[in-house]
């Protein structure tokens, strides 16, 4: 018996057989879609441009590239928490209200003692709270002197000689401690003459009140000659040689002597010649307070005449 298979030929789909056409079409669509998809390959001169190395290709380019980012880094951060951390200004700040009392009492106490270093203490709060104090109390006197002015002006006026003096005057005896080989550093030196203007405070704040001259010259001769006769002798125990000694001695009681005259006298005039040199030659004269309430009176008669001419002119 034999068998035979009937294909119906009307049931096949056109698209199921295979041709030459068909092969062609289908092996372009495969080889644009590999154009399309294809990424280009970086070379290791585009490696060597982007890191920016000269001389370093490829991994080891990336491999030290990475070391120096991140030394930079860690050097910024050191560097960052050094300057941002304020526990590197405690110790200069951490004294007990008690030892600035005692400071303050012997700022105003020559030692005797000048055969060996005296102590002198390495902190910087109590100093810089008197130089607070000489600024508020320079203000005061300006107040009780009768002048009106600007405060800004004022406040810093009197802070730019307070800090001046004591930033400048430390700097200047420390240098010259320096070259007379004296033993002191330049935050005892700060230190020192801050504490020694507690007698200029005491002098300045009773008579810029009590305005008597014969006063001042007292408190001036016994008060701010005290303190400066500590930080002579402070000095002169740190010191050694005579020619050394009386150096620098003279020049640090002679600069803070005349300081105080400076302050007591001459301070006032200089900042009223200071703002009128601001203000210019048409602002007038500086106003006192008691020129104020006759100013007021006059310009309220004048506008109260112009204003009766007025209605009157209706």
């Amino acid at each position: 018996a034999s068998s035979s298979a009937v294909i119906d030929m009307e049931n096949m789909d056109d698209t199921s057989g295979s041709s030459f056409e068909d092969m062609g079409e289908m092996h372009q669509q495969l080889k644009e879609e590999d154009d399309v998809g294809e990424e280009p390959v970086p070379t290791e001169e585009d490696d060597g441009a982007f890191l920016g190395v000269k001389g370093l290709k490829g991994q080891l380019g990336r491999d030290v590239a990475d070391q120096v980012w991140q030394a930079g880094k860690r050097q910024a951060s050191k560097a960052f928490n050094l300057y941002g951390n304020i526990d590197i200004l405690r110790p200069y700040f951490d004294v007990e209200p008690i030892q600035v009392r005692n400071r303050l009492m012997e700022s105003l106490i020559p030692v005797q003692m000048i055969n060996f270093p005296q102590k002198v203490a390495g902190e910087l709060y109590g100093p810089l709270m008197l130089v607070f104090t000489l600024v508020a109390i320079l203000l005061h006197g300006m107040k009780t002197s009768g002048t009106v002015i600007r405060e800004g002006t004022l406040m810093g006026t009197a802070i730019g000689t307070c800090f001046g003096y004591w930033l400048g005057v430390s700097s200047f005896v420390y240098f010259l401690g320096y070259l007379c080989n004296a033993q002191i550093t330049m935050l005892q030196m700060l230190s020192l003459l801050g504490y020694g203007l507690f007698g200029p405070c005491i002098v300045l704040l009773v008579t810029y009140n009590v305005h008597l001259h014969s006063l001042f010259y007292l408190l001036w001769f016994i008060i701010g000659g005290l303190s400066t006769l500590r930080m002579v002798a402070v000095m002169l125990s740190r010191t050694i040689g005579q020619t050394q000694r009386l150096a620098i001695c003279g020049v640090l009681a002679a600069l803070h002597m005349v300081f105080l005259l400076y302050l007591h006298f001459a301070y006032h005039r200089i900042v009223e010649g200071i703002l009128d040199t601001l203000e210019g030659p048409n602002a007038g004269p500086v106003r006192f307070p008691r020129d104020i309430a006759e100013l007021s009176i006059t310009l309220l008669n004048s506008t109260v005449k112009s204003i009766g001419a007025s209605l009157q002119m209706r």
